[in-house]
């Protein structure tokens, strides 16, 4: 089983989805209040580390797997995009710890607008410390979810680690797999999306445990919010719950993530076997 180190860990999405895939969390790190809240409530034996900034990497267990989806709004479309002016750019202490602990893989999250800045530096900071990576766009909607959440993700392991790194075998092969596509048209009740354009769910395939959950018969079983304002009397922090929601990536994309790189894991021990 491969053991995962959490980076900014939120409410846990990253987390769960890793579980689900037949991974084991050892430590999180996350200062937001409520989220360490809901973190003690279900990881209650696992430790967390605190501020990012803050921790000595040689003190702390090293993991097959860090994870984490460090914060987006220095690059996201949304914001005021002022990449490493702006106050909460925290890769470099992501790329501190990977450099530290060598784990197996490191899975990391973040906008879209990653790509056209700050993701090229990721990258080659990745390289410079020794690591190969792929990256994709992957859309909660690819997972059955009725929202696009567009992110990307990126998957990292050190430089012919598994065999020659030009050998599409050693590769994860994140960017090859097939996940179900949107298509416009079609009622735009199915899939909430900012920019009001239209799009439909593509049907799901049989043979994915992640989308057949909370499926029956090919279709999507989940339904899609309700149109309905954001204030409702009586539900207990709710602020806070929007906020780690609106934080937190889809368990579902972790977990199609994370089988990707169990599968590659798994493949590498029969081989080095051999």
């Amino acid at each position: 089983m491969l053991t995962v180190g959490s980076l900014f860990s939120g409410i846990g999405g990253l987390d769960l989805g890793l579980e689900r895939a037949g991974m084991r969390v050892i430590w999180q790190s996350e200062i937001d209040d409520y989220a360490c809240q809901v973190l003690r409530k279900h990881w209650p034996e696992v430790p967390n580390h605190g501020d990012i900034k803050l921790i000595e990497w040689g003190t702390v267990e090293r993991p097959d797997v860090i994870c984490g989806g460090y914060p987006c709004q220095p690059f996201s479309t949304a914001g005021k995009r002022r990449g490493t002016d702006d106050p909460r750019h925290l890769w470099p202490w992501v790329r501190d710890a990977i450099s530290a602990l060598r784990p197996r893989y490191a899975i990391l999250e973040n906008v879209r607008g990653h790509l056209s800045m700050g993701g090229t530096v990721v990258l080659g900071d990745l390289a410079e410390i020794g690591y190969d990576a792929e990256w994709r766009i992957v859309s909660a909607a690819g997972v059955g979810a009725p929202h696009r959440r567009e992110r990307i993700i990126i998957l990292a392991y050190p430089q012919n680690l598994f065999g020659d790194g030009g050998n599409d075998n050693a590769r994860i092969g994140l960017g090859s797999e097939t996940l179900p596509e949107l298509r416009d048209g079609g009622g735009a009740e199915n899939v909430a999306h900012a920019d009001n354009r239209r799009y439909v769910y593509s049907e799901v395939s049989e043979e994915s445990d992640i989308r057949r959950r909370g499926a029956e018969g090919g279709r999507l079983q989940w339904e899609v919010e309700p149109d309905m304002g954001r204030v409702a009397n009586g539900v207990p922090a709710r602020v806070d719950r929007l906020r780690g929601l609106g934080n937190a990536v889809v368990p579902q994309v972790a977990e199609y993530v994370g089988r990707l790189v169990m599968k590659h894991y798994e493949h590498s021990l029969k081989e080095n076997a051999s």
